[in-house]
């Protein structure tokens, strides 16, 4: 008899367990509390080991045929004129934009075409209730049965309701001082290949990507303290925004005309989930809903499916439960917290408060961006792995 999964979340971090532990033989159900597969949302990148775990699933090439054409990273002042780039090809590695860069939705989607083949995927449904009983964890749902499974993992975002009803209290959540907006706006002619970055005074940046689908992503952030704005409805937010915004200069206007027709907006302040423990009893808790690095790490989508590859090897390779569990843990702890190891004062480096702030800021971004440095640079913008050793389950995934 096949061992029962039932897996929370039906993103990047969800499909690609579900992909492995089915590919492995496992029975295999994802609940997902939107009423059906959500496309869309902005970009993400996959480096390095999230590369080799597609190339097992033979998704890296459809990837990257699928990726949103960025070629690099450019900050802008106020005319739109270039002060620093970083342009991929140029740097023959990764730097701001890496090699693979794919919208959110595009990614996951990719994952869930793959693994309905072979998991179930139960949508506009959501956990209710989970209790411990003698080798398995009973599960109620929201459409009303309960029912049992073997192992439950929590594939959730940052504010994973499913894993507060499972560890409540245990998240200290570390507050990066940023507000980010991120969505879709209508494309313009001069919308060029490049991530294009601009800082306004008072902490605030505007930045413009490029898609594939003839449309522009927007992200608007703020460099503060968090004050609940999380919380806010979404006209609270979008008014927020428009206030903070209407003077801030470049595209402004443009970005926040578009605001008001966007069809898919998504607001946060930005936290990291830390949690101590990322797994009870038959539980356990894996992507965004454990380890949350925030955008600032540039490593989430990275995580996601590594972690993913790595909890459904360590299912794979151990009859006992506890021990896959452990085994997992022990695996990932470092990369989580090389990627959490994003210091504090990043965000208000990058996002200078004064005209003096912007201009040293520019000032160094075109130093290091100059031939001989820029590789150096790019390693520090693009940031390091701690990967774990994949070798191990070089069996696994035949």
């Amino acid at each position: 008899m096949s061992v029962r999964v039932l897996i929370t979340g039906a993103s990047i971090a969800g499909n690609t367990t579900a992909w492995w532990l089915a590919h492995h033989g496992f029975d295999v159900t994802v609940v997902e509390k939107a009423p059906e597969f959500r496309d869309g949302g902005q970009n993400v990148d996959i480096r390095g080991v999230g590369r080799e775990v597609l190339r097992r699933m033979n998704l890296e090439q459809t990837a990257l045929e699928h990726g949103t054409g960025e070629v690099g990273t450019a900050w802008v002042d106020e005319d739109g004129e270039t002060v620093a780039e970083f342009i991929t090809d140029d740097l023959g590695q990764d730097g701001p934009t890496a090699e693979m860069e794919i919208l959110r939705g595009d990614l996951a989607r990719l994952v869930y075409e793959a693994a309905r083949e072979k998991a179930t995927f139960r949508f506009d449904d959501s956990v209710e209730g989970v209790d411990e009983i003698d080798n398995a964890v009973r599960v109620t749902f929201s459409t009303g049965p309960m029912e049992d499974y073997d192992v439950v993992i929590v594939a959730e975002g940052v504010g994973s309701s499913t894993r507060e009803l499972i560890f409540p209290n245990e998240n200290d959540p570390r507050w990066m001082d940023l507000t980010i907006a991120y969505f879709t706006i209508s494309k313009d002619a001069d919308d060029d290949q490049r991530w294009r970055w601009y800082n306004a005074t008072d902490g605030r940046s505007i930045s413009l990507r490029p898609d594939m689908v003839g449309t522009t992503r927007a992200m608007l952030s703020v460099q503060q303290p968090p004050g609940g704005e999380h919380e806010w409805s979404l006209e609270e937010q979008k008014r927020y925004l428009r206030e903070r915004f209407h003077d801030a200069g470049w595209q402004a206007d443009r970005v926040l005309e578009g605001l008001q027709r966007t069809e898919d907006f998504y607001f946060d302040v930005l936290r990291q989930v830390r949690m101590p423990r990322w797994s009870k009893g038959r539980v356990v808790l894996t992507g965004d809903a454990a380890w949350c690095a925030t955008p600032i790490a540039g490593i989430g989508a990275t995580l996601a499916v590594t972690g993913a590859y790595v909890l459904a090897s360590e299912l794979h390779r151990h009859s006992d439960i506890q021990s896959a569990l452990e085994a997992y843990e022990n695996a990932m702890r470092p990369m989580v917290e090389k990627g959490q190891g994003v210091p504090k004062i990043a965000p208000r480096l990058m996002n200078p408060h004064s005209k003096l702030g912007i201009t040293l800021l520019h000032g160094a971004l075109n130093l290091v961006s100059k031939p001989g440095i820029n590789k150096i640079a790019s390693k520090l913008l693009a940031g390091e792995q701690e990967a774990p050793d994949l070798s191990i389950y070089d069996n696994e995934h035949c």
